[in-house]
């Protein structure tokens, strides 16, 4: 742990912040900085540390005997908020069966939750959906950005094909730190919102659309070639991403 974390940490137990308990745990992994599980995970237990923001399991690809294993090490170290992302039906009902995980999972954007936590909601991130079939990587978004404690106002079915919808919903955008803008088909939902707030602007190209979107290629160029200015884009259903810089942007607000 760098100085400067040891002093602040610290100060926060000098404020009542944190409970004596709560810091030597802090500084305790450090003498742990990885923790091992079985022969096929090796879990940092210093991300939050480093980046604010502990480490994510991603389901996609792993068995859920190995999603259990991880997240019961996490939560044995009391590790709160265990995301789970990517997270299928199918399973989340497996995970359910295992005694001690009380598995908490979110259908729409397939995501679970081990040893949830509520956190206070500080600054504002606004989270705008084309149409209805973008709501799960819209949702992805939103969620982490919620467990990662800021408050998000969804605004969602405000594609460009019927550009009224957003306008009527502009001021719900106003006083947003940042905007993440969901959509598929050609993606013209960023630029267009780019060129209306004053705040960065996350666009979220997603795989809905036709034959010739190519799967959120097209969503990704267009977004990619915005003309508006101050508009970042992360990859093509990464829900989870925007969520995470959002939150970045949104802390950084804060703060200021």
């Amino acid at each position: 742990m760098e100085r400067e974390q040891i002093y602040r940490l610290l100060c926060q137990v000098q404020s009542g912040e944190v409970s004596p308990d709560k810091a030597a745990d802090s500084l305790k992994l450090e003498m742990e900085p990885e923790m091992q599980v079985g022969n096929y995970a090796d879990i940092d237990l210093h991300r939050e540390q480093r980046q604010g923001m502990p480490e994510v399991i991603y389901g996609e690809g792993k068995s859920a005997e190995q999603i259990a294993g991880i997240a019961a090490a996490m939560k044995k170290k009391d590790i709160p908020n265990i995301m789970i992302t990517r997270l299928s039906q199918e399973k989340a009902e497996l995970l359910h069966s295992y005694e001690g995980l009380d598995l908490e999972y979110e259908p729409v954007p397939h995501i679970g939750f081990v040893n949830r936590k509520d956190t206070e909601k500080k600054g504002k991130i606004a989270v705008v959906a084309a149409g209805t079939s973008d709501l799960p990587v819209a949702e992805e978004a939103a969620v982490t950005a919620e467990t990662y404690g800021n408050y998000v106002e969804r605004v969602y079915d405000v594609g460009v094909a019927g550009l009224h919808r957003l306008l009527h919903r502009l001021p719900a955008l106003a006083d947003a730190n940042v905007v993440i803008a969901v959509a598929g088909m050609e993606g013209a939902l960023v630029s267009v919102i780019g060129g209306l707030v004053r705040c960065p602007v996350i666009g979220v190209p997603t795989s809905v659309g036709y034959g010739a979107n190519f799967g959120g290629l097209a969503a990704l160029l267009s977004m990619l070639n915005s003309c508006a200015s101050g508009v970042s884009i992360v990859n093509i259903d990464n829900g989870f991403g925007a969520g995470v810089l959002a939150a970045k942007i949104n802390r950084q607000s804060v703060h200021e």
